[in-house]
């Protein structure tokens, strides 16, 4: 079994604990804080898990919410079954797949 790391995003549900229903009421918030982001950056901020976060924003968004970090990310650990390579070298679910089959392709009236 392989450890693979998950990351859950709270920026969304934290807002909404303090009464803040729509993305573009972080916009002047971050502005004050000296993060200026454009309207679709802060959607895509609040709706999706960021893959990259500039420690600046992170700072202002905690300031904004009271939070810390860790109550902005919350880190879940899952468990994934490694595939295993057979004596052929390939992996069990390369090995499960079926055969490639070679088709010929004619046209109508070419038989």
């Amino acid at each position: 079994m392989m450890k693979r790391m998950g990351i859950v995003w709270n920026l969304r549900r934290l807002m909404a604990e303090r009464d803040m229903f729509q993305t573009t009421d972080l916009i002047p918030a971050l502005a004050e804080h000296g993060v200026h982001l454009s309207r679709e950056q802060v959607y895509r901020l609040v709706t999706q898990v960021p893959q990259r976060l500039s420690m600046d924003v992170l700072a202002a968004l905690c300031s904004i919410l009271h939070v810390t970090p860790a109550d902005l990310i919350t880190v879940t650990e899952t468990h994934v079954q490694a595939a295993k390579p057979t004596a052929t070298g390939e992996t069990t679910a390369a090995a499960k797949a079926p055969p490639a089959r070679r088709v010929r392709l004619t046209r109508p009236g070419d038989r």
